[in-house]
């Protein structure tokens, strides 16, 4: 059988395969380039071949090493590409090596391998912003995009950055950065022509109602150098990268060119009028809560952008939380652990369906912010799913309607951590973690009986320390997050006595 005979009848590689630089792709969407897919890899290392079996809606890619083909599968095993829009897989092949001299049709693939490369590489003039007069790609455009965030009326943060722009392509890498008093990032595309779509797509556009104004232009470097996985930057093809606590995020020069890594602490701003729906209304782009676990985001024809089942005006304030453990939860504690995230108006337990509740958060960003934090966590030994619900309110219970105590209005409460603009809480919104930060604690409480308020609860405490320079906050670290979840759950606001109720919130920082 020849080499052409051979690719034609290919069923398919049996999974799994042990390693190879030569990768298989599935799924490729038939009007998908052969710069696109080469552009897949060329983050990783540089490609040597590929061949497109465009029948069988399949592609083989084939790596210059080894390593750089493990270091793709790794990456896109975490993190599914998109292209066109559409998720591929890929996978390593039984295939050693790519044997594509005599086939036809290979011209395409050789231009677009050398074009390719040649930007990555760094060998072709950057063109700055150009594009050609049909909208297309001109030759040398950087996958690097710099954002300028303008009216910064609520908190933008990396993860925020990344669910819109994922939307267009694989995001590589993104930089935060605080320059002339704005909030800015550089975001690492794998393909330039996925820059070039986010860039004519977004630039212009809210991502909240009225505020928070995205500025998209091409960035002068082809390729970004993060050194550390933080809420300032994320490399998200390197997973090993340290936190890098208190360093800077990316190299002096880097730094002297863009200015210095952080982000602008602002404070929602409610009060002032700015609807907490997100949204893009002033060019048409209908978002109304942030891409993620909502489907996926589409371009209609006439180029507005939309999320499959979302309605247009809908406020999404209302999560549905499944999978809970109903003989341990209870509408307080899901009150408690979602408030960490906004404050929460209704909690309502399902009468017929104990593992289901509904929670009523006091604004769609609040409720994206908690589905983005909670969603997947272990809570009374289950994995619980958050997604938007379609209802746009909690209903209390009607007079005489047998409830059991499972729906209950916290509208009230004074435990609400978000109700005052320009809290500090606003500024530590952080992922559940095993570190819990303790504060309002009265100078009379030893550390010896913090770790035993926890110890006695049933937790495992590996470590413990005071903030040297006020003795009113501390860190505790416990077992695991599962564990850490349940004590924030337990302990927020108990009572130390001398009129102080214990405060416990997620900490960034680790002992």
């Amino acid at each position: 059988m020849n080499t052409e005979t051979r690719y034609r009848h290919f069923k398919g590689d049996r999974s799994p395969c042990g390693p190879s630089r030569v990768l298989h792709v599935r799924k490729v969407p038939i009007e998908v380039s052969e710069a696109e897919l080469v552009s897949l890899g060329v983050p990783f290392g540089r490609v040597s071949n590929l061949l497109m079996l465009k029948g069988k809606n399949q592609a083989f890619i084939e790596m210059a090493s080894e390593e750089a083909a493990i270091t793709m599968v790794n990456y896109y095993t975490t993190a599914t590409p998109h292209v066109r829009n559409q998720p591929v897989y890929i996978q390593y092949s039984n295939h050693r090596e790519l044997k594509t001299d005599n086939l036809p049709n290979q011209g395409r693939a050789q231009a677009a391998l050398q074009a390719v490369n040649a930007v990555h590489s760094g060998n072709m003039t950057l063109g700055g912003t150009a594009s050609g007069g049909d909208g297309t790609l001109m030759p040398g455009q950087s996958p690097v995009l710099r954002i300028i965030v303008e009216n910064l009326f609520y908190p933008v943060s990396l993860e925020v950055l990344h669910q819109i722009f994922s939307k267009f392509g694989t995001v590589l890498k993104i930089i935060t950065f605080t320059k002339n008093n704005q909030f800015q990032a550089l975001l690492q595309y794998s393909d330039p022509m996925n820059a070039h779509h986010a860039k004519v797509t977004l630039d212009g556009q809210n991502i909240y109602n009225a505020c928070c104004t995205l500025r998209v232009e091409f960035s002068k470097l082809t390729s970004l150098n993060v050194k550390y996985n933080n809420d300032k930057s994320r490399d998200f093809t390197r997973l090993d990268l340290p936190s890098g606590d208190g360093q800077p995020s990316m190299d002096p020069a880097m730094t002297a060119a863009f200015g210095a890594p952080g982000i602008i602490s602002s404070p929602y701003a409610g009060a002032a009028g700015f609807g907490p729906a997100i949204g893009f209304p002033q060019a048409g782009l209908s978002m109304h809560t942030m891409p993620g676990a909502l489907g996926p985001l589409s371009m209609a024809p006439s180029g507005r952008m939309t999320l499959h089942g979302m309605g247009p005006g809908a406020v999404h304030s209302v999560l549905l939380v499944s999978n809970l453990n109903p003989d341990s939860i209870s509408p307080h504690g899901l009150f408690i652990l979602f408030g960490v995230y906004g404050d929460v108006h209704r909690v309502k337990i399902l009468f017929n369906k104990k593992e289901n509740a509904l929670i009523q958060m006091a604004d769609a960003t609040q409720a994206q912010l908690a589905m983005s934090h909670l969603n997947g966590q272990r809570l009374h030994g289950k994995v619980i799913r958050v997604t938007i619900s379609k209802h746009q309110t909690v209903q209390l219970p009607r007079e005489g309607q047998e409830d059991q105590g499972l729906t209950k209005d916290f509208s009230g409460s004074p435990l609400h951590r978000f109700k005052k603009p320009g809290s500090k809480n606003f500024q530590n919104i952080f992922p559940p973690s095993a570190t819990l930060h303790l504060s309002n604690i009265p100078p009379s409480i030893t550390d010896d009986i913090l770790k035993d308020l926890f110890a006695g609860t049933g937790y495992t405490v590996k470590a413990f320390k005071f903030f040297q320079k006020d003795r009113k906050m501390a860190l505790i670290q416990l077992g695991s997050v599962e564990e850490a979840i349940q004590a924030l759950i337990d302990l927020h606001n108990h009572d130390l006595g001398e009129n102080h109720h214990l405060r416990v919130s997620f900490s960034k920082s680790t002992i």
